[in-house]
């Protein structure tokens, strides 16, 4: 092969790996689209979360602004529709108000915008700027996308009535995993400079050094989190911080989201079905105030974003972060929970391929792990390609969360892949791991 001929080789591979990515991608949000009638679409479920119709037509108009207007530098589609579907204009509580696209107009306008990105691929070199580079903006869009699948299925999750989606139960425990795993003292990259389609706040590598700790081997179980009910965990204050407590008492909280009493035990309502709540299985819709009064009365703590990375990524062997807890290699159904091909988080110990090194399971896919830290931006960070991605949100009122949930896609979820929210949202499928500090035998042993 010529040194001529590599580069065409390449760009050609990459943009068969982009259509194929934006396909698979389509095709997940048809089955959470077309999944409810036309009424369920335009319907609201929840204040938390638009219309479904809403985020169908936004993820179209953000692959017009970014692929056909930007990349492409094609006339716009529908200009007129902008601040319709601008997040930030646009509070979700609101958008049931607005003259929104119907149904049938919004699925002509995304097959329209995706029709001409597949036209403008064809002729897209891959070293022209930043902004296409390694495929970047295409990969974002993809990730965009994806994000809002995941959001459409918590509304799903919402929504009243049967159920209208179905997939097959997550698979059995394989291993036998509890306990702790102790994390030694020392240095390791955090972020990264070289995976081509993280997004910006996931950048830049850099060295962060921690003192020893211990870390849950699997997320907090129904089981465990039952006994924290059991106790009296949600009437006693002192479990709560000040804030904790003030949301848990206006809020009424006394059981994770979807929770109900079934004579002497619980029961949980999943996407229109109630079922027992199964005591093996990772808690899952309990909010950041939750997580952190369970890890008070367990003698415990929630780790620190850098701890839950450093125990996800890092190889004791090498001394290098991998891009995920098994290796480099993308996930398969073998290594984690994720892409909605189940519909609820997959029992403790069912993906033994998936562990770190160090032994810690589930960290990729199954909940979203509650961290204590607040959000902001890794040392070096620079907004890319805009500030609304990432810089607006950063500050004390996010808290991060990590590893993703059943519902995120492959695509939107690495290693370095950061999430955020605030402390009192859990209709997202969100659940935590605990961790404490070593003890002075275990530093130095």
């Amino acid at each position: 092969m010529t040194t001529t001929e590599r580069p065409a080789i390449e760009g050609e591979r990459l943009r068969a790996r982009i259509a194929a990515e934006l396909e698979r991608t389509r095709a997940r949000t048809a089955l959470l689209t077309d999944a409810v009638d036309d009424d369920d679409l335009v319907r609201q479920h929840s204040t938390l979360m638009s219309p479904l119709v809403w985020d169908l037509a936004h993820v179209g108009n953000q692959e017009e602004l970014w692929l056909v207007r930007d990349v492409g530098g094609r006339d716009p589609v529908r200009r007129d529709i902008d601040d319709l579907y601008d997040a930030f204009k646009q509070p979700r509580k609101d958008r049931p108000a607005l003259p929104l696209l119907p149904p049938a107009e919004a699925r002509a306008y995304v097959r329209t915008v995706r029709e001409k990105v597949h036209d403008l691929l064809d002729g897209i070199r891959f070293t022209d700027r930043k902004l296409v580079e390694d495929g970047f903006a295409f990969g974002m869009i993809v990730q965009h996308e994806q994000q809002h699948d995941e959001t459409m299925l918590a509304t799903h999750q919402l929504r009243a009535g049967g159920p209208v989606l179905d997939a097959p139960p997550p698979p059995e425990p394989r291993v036998r995993v509890g306990g702790e795993v102790l994390v030694p003292a020392g240095p390791f990259t955090m972020g990264t400079s070289t995976d081509p389609w993280a997004l910006d706040n996931e950048r830049p590598a850099h060295t962060v050094e921690l003192p020893a700790y211990a870390i849950d081997a699997a997320p907090v179980t129904n089981g465990q989190y039952r006994a924290f009910i059991a106790d009296g965990g949600y009437d006693e204050p002192r479990w709560w911080s000040v804030a904790g407590w003030r949301h848990r008492v206006e809020a009424g909280l006394s059981a994770p989201m979807h929770w109900r009493r079934d004579g002497d035990g619980w029961a949980y309502r999943r996407f229109g079905r109630w079922s027992p709540v199964r005591d093996d299985e990772p808690v899952v819709h309990v909010c950041f105030h939750e997580a952190e009064a369970y890890a008070a009365w367990a003698g415990r703590r929630l780790p620190t974003e850098a701890e839950w990375e450093k125990a996800a990524r890092w190889d004791p062997a090498t001394g290098r972060s991998r891009r995920y807890p098994w290796g480099d290699a993308d996930p398969t159904s073998a290594h984690a929970n994720l892409g909605q091909r189940h519909l609820w988080p997959a029992p403790v110990g069912a993906y033994p391929d998936g562990a770190s090194p160090l032994g810690v399971h589930q960290l990729i896919g199954d909940v979203w792990e509650w961290t204590s830290s607040a959000f902001r931006g890794h040392p070096g960070f620079a907004a890319f390609p805009y500030r609304e991605y990432s810089e607006v949100f950063f500050g004390d009122d996010h808290r991060v969360l990590r590893g993703g949930s059943f519902g995120t896609d492959r695509s939107a979820c690495r290693g370095t892949f950061r999430n955020w929210d605030y402390p009192i949202r859990r209709q997202i499928f969100s659940g935590f791991r605990c961790a404490r500090d070593a003890r002075p035998e275990e530093s130095h042993a």
